[in-house]
């Protein structure tokens, strides 16, 4: 049955991605273990500049490359420790607001299904508890390598490495600094490209 309002939706209950997919509104949510959680409404101008910078620097880097670069909105199904990719059986479902894939076969006509290998989240005003904590803890469960959040209000970047199925925090970078991915040594560049 399609779901033509959200607040057709029990936020209480539990969904899966097969739930998901007969949802018709116009409000974007993801799933957290099964949870609704709303997405921020638009980006903020600062929000979508960084996003288009970054994008900039991560299409330069790797157009000649065998990786695939996304922005949200881009559904990725992070798959449970079954690693079922039947749809009645993922519970997380995650925009993230750019991921790098470099295996070929977690891509479909829908989307990313299984970790991505980089993970780019700006937080927002509105989302950055659930980026800083849910999200944090989705990402590092689903397997993902290499997870960044940026800041714009401070301007600061953080670098999470994933080390025996643990996010490392590195260094926090402030926008003087130089970055350079310890999973993708070509990008390296400097901080204040990105805030621009």
């Amino acid at each position: 049955m399609m779901v033509t309002d959200i607040n057709q939706l029990d936020f209480n209950k539990t969904y899966s991605y097969a739930d998901y997919l007969t949802w018709r509104f116009q409000e974007r949510l993801e799933i957290f273990k099964g949870k609704i959680s709303k997405m921020s409404p638009a980006p903020s101008t600062s929000h979508q500049k960084i996003a288009g910078n970054l994008h900039g620097i991560l299409w330069n880097s790797f157009k000649n490359r065998p990786c695939n670069l996304f922005n949200a909105p881009f559904d990725v199904r992070l798959l449970n420790k079954k690693k079922s990719t039947n749809d009645n059986e993922i519970f997380t479902v995650v925009q993230p607001d750019i991921c790098i894939i470099c295996d070929e076969n977690k891509l479909d006509k829908r989307g990313a299904f299984g970790a991505p290998d980089l993970v780019i989240e700006i937080l927002s005003p509105g989302n950055s508890k659930k980026e800083l904590k849910y999200k944090f803890d989705l990402y590092e469960e689903a397997g993902v390598l290499e997870y960044w959040i940026v800041n714009p209000e401070d301007k600061t970047f953080l670098i999470y490495v994933l080390r025996d199925n643990e996010f490392i925090g590195l260094h926090p970078l402030i926008e003087e600094d130089k970055i350079k991915s310890p999973l993708f040594p070509q990008l390296d560049f400097i901080l204040e490209e990105v805030f621009a």
